[in-house]
């Protein structure tokens, strides 16, 4: 993974983080890691949790950003949230999954993506 991909990844993380932190939404984690993955954003607001994935692009020239969430990344993103939330011992009455995507420092938010 090149320095300037890695980069861009962290600047679309501080994007997304900066609009929720915006939305009155607290971050509960940041690149939460543990041996299944990692989760890129946590937060909440309430009694939600929200579980942020994000993906960063410089453009298009290789498809929509939010299209590399794949069924089996959702299925892994599912599995690293119940983790988070036992490691975390955090109770929500509502859960949802976001998918956070920036292009050209441009952010589209998918509330419910899945």
């Amino acid at each position: 993974m090149g320095s300037g991909r890695q980069r861009l990844g962290t600047v679309g993380e501080l994007l997304a983080m900066r609009h929720y932190q915006q939305s009155g939404y607290e971050v509960l984690a940041r690149n939460w890691r543990c041996r299944s993955g990692e989760l890129d954003l946590v937060v909440g607001r309430g009694s939600q949790i929200v579980f942020v994935e994000v993906k960063s692009r410089s453009s298009l020239a290789f498809g929509h950003p939010a299209e590399a969430v794949t069924a089996a990344k959702q299925q892994r993103l599912r599995r690293l949230a119940v983790q988070w939330l036992q490691h975390s011992g955090c109770r929500a009455v509502e859960l949802r999954f976001d998918v956070v995507a920036v292009t050209g420092g441009r952010l589209e938010v998918f509330e419910a993506a899945f």
